[in-house]
């Protein structure tokens, strides 16, 4: 049970890291402003996601890939405030999808952190 719940959170970065690519006006739309060069951030954390995706099927540096992505989970998280921000301010339909994602966000650490001990 344990080696396929890490599968299957490989494949979720995998597959998130590869729509950076094919949706990146969806990205960029909740990259906060403050932040520079927004396109190339999300070309980067797309690139992240799939790497370290890729290194969860590896054993001997799947602890280092869960701690990287906790780390990334961290990284990411001011672009899911700045959009529950942003969709409350437009009255965005999908202001509920928004603030889903926020509590989301711990759980997807907690679950990077079930695969950081060797």
């Amino acid at each position: 049970m344990k080696n396929s719940a890490l599968y299957i959170m490989a494949l979720l970065y995998i597959g998130a890291g590869i729509m950076h690519f094919l949706r990146t006006d969806t990205f960029l739309k909740i990259m906060p402003p403050f932040l520079p060069f927004p396109l190339q951030l999300v070309y980067i954390s797309g690139v992240f996601e799939i790497v370290l995706g890729l290194m969860l099927f590896f054993p001997a540096v799947c602890p280092v890939a869960a701690w990287l992505i906790i780390l990334l989970l961290i990284a990411v998280f001011p672009a899911n405030i700045y959009m529950a921000i942003d969709y409350y301010h437009t009255h965005n339909p999908f202001l509920w999808l928004a603030l889903l994602r926020l509590p989301l966000q711990f759980l997807l650490i907690w679950w990077a952190w079930l695969y950081t001990a060797k």
